[in-house]
């Protein structure tokens, strides 16, 4: 394989090479090695945090004692997301893709060990902690598909993205599938079997690190700058995180894209975490429960190819218009599905459809709209602000539901859609 060298970079930190920059000829091959690496890592890392996920609410009453803290396991590991997004966007802006992805599994897999110590030692506060870290799991998942549109051709990154997201289906869905017997493999060491699917959570977002650090290389974020028209003029100035908070002020179009993918965010979790409970309210059992969610998270995942070849086809702008309709329609059925189990299915359905236009679209967008040196901090403050809203919906939406009920929560997750699509109508009169 020949390269052209690239022209050294003073301002690269010590120890970080720079890649060589890849031919023309020998793109299409670098990017499909990246994208299959990616894919494997979303599988792996799905799986680990799916494991884990599928028990988290149940490890923590049994812990706690008391149902009314279960929900504090999902706002915990949401909160590790969104505090973690920040400092590896850093690490990312700084050393590339993989150092920050490895770093990411590998605290999601010390943050299960604590949970399993927290649940072997019957402390609580511990088992949040371990949650927190085991957030991190999640961080890596969502930071990999903007290292899918590091190297992808402008009118193909969507496509880029979406695969990755897409990914994702496979670990999610085996994921709950595995949970008992992770629950069993550990009787008698004296860990409660809800706690064993974080033993294998562990090891598979070690097994996770460890597939990134052999087969993301060369980086595709380090190689998509060696190929950036900055070249050599390029500064670490303009890759901080201040840069990149400055990079979406100037940017009508970041702008728009963050909103989007918060906003889609917030309205899907917020809705979500509660149509469980809702069920139950209308004698649903748990197996209808889980049937629900599987259509739910089918919706997020199996369908984001397309959503992916949607927007590279007829634009972003037009794909986030479909995300604000599929999720209004969503809170509409849902919210008014009373006791249809079959309306609220096909709500929660249409819910994760919107969900995944929105985060593809979102993304592409994003990516497309800041410049080569400011995309990974850009990227990183999209998930800390996506999480954090997502965190506060979360918690919000068991308030209203227990003040207002299921029908109301779905009303005000659908006003959260009114700035999307007031921002995407403007950008693309504008564009016209």
């Amino acid at each position: 394989m020949t390269h052209t060298p690239s022209a050294p970079d003073a301002t690269v930190p010590e120890g970080i090479s720079v890649p060589a920059v890849p031919s023309p000829a020998e793109l299409p091959a670098l990017r499909r090695r990246v994208q299959a690496g990616l894919i494997v890592t979303q599988i792996l890392g799905g799986l680990g945090i799916a494991i884990g996920f599928a028990l988290a609410a149940v490890l923590a009453r049994d812990v706690s004692g008391t149902e009314a803290l279960s929900g504090l396991a999902s706002t915990a590991s949401v909160a590790g997301s969104a505090l973690l997004a920040m400092p590896l966007a850093a690490l990312m802006a700084s050393r590339g893709r993989r150092a920050g992805l490895v770093l990411a599994y590998l605290i999601g897999a010390l943050g299960a060990g604590v949970v399993v110590l927290g649940a072997a030692l019957g402390n609580f506060p511990l088992l949040l902690v371990g949650l927190v870290g085991f957030g991190a799991g999640s961080s890596g998942n969502l930071a990999a598909r903007f290292a899918a549109a590091d190297l992808a051709e402008p009118d193909r990154r969507a496509r880029a993205i979406s695969m990755v997201v897409w990914a994702t289906t496979l670990g999610a869905v085996l994921g709950p599938n595995v949970a008992a017997p992770a629950g069993k493999s550990v009787s008698g060491l004296g860990i409660p079997a809800a706690a064993g699917p974080f033993v294998w959570a562990a090891g598979v977002f070690v097994i996770a690190a460890t597939v990134v650090a052999v087969l993301l290389r060369p980086d595709p974020l380090l190689t998509a700058r060696a190929l950036s028209e900055a070249g050599p003029g390029e500064t670490t100035e303009g890759r901080s995180l201040r840069a990149g908070m400055d990079a979406v002020r100037q940017s009508s179009r970041a702008r728009i894209a963050l909103v989007t993918i918060a906003g889609s965010h917030t309205a899907m979790v917020s809705i979500m975490s509660m149509t469980p409970v809702a069920l139950t309210h209308h004698g649903a059992d748990i197996q209808l429960i889980g049937l629900v969610i599987s259509g739910h998270i089918a919706g997020m995942y199996a369908f984001s190819p397309l959503m992916g070849w949607l927007s590279d086809r007829l634009g972003r702008l037009a794909v986030i218009g479909l995300a604000v309709g599929l999720i209004g329609t969503a809170a509409l059925v849902a919210g008014t599905a009373g006791p249809s189990h079959g309306r609220t299915a096909l709500g929660l359905f249409l819910l994760g459809l919107g969900w995944s236009a929105g985060l593809v679209s979102g993304s592409a967008l994003l990516t497309d709209s800041v410049p080569q040196a400011a995309r990974a901090a850009v990227q990183g403050l999209s998930d800390f602000v996506m999480n954090t809203a997502a965190g506060v919906g979360g918690l919000a939406a068991g308030l209203i539901v227990s003040q207002a009920g299921y029908g109301p929560l779905n009303a005000i997750a659908a006003c959260l859609l009114l700035p999307m699509a007031a921002l995407a109508l403007r950008g693309a009169l504008r564009k016209a």
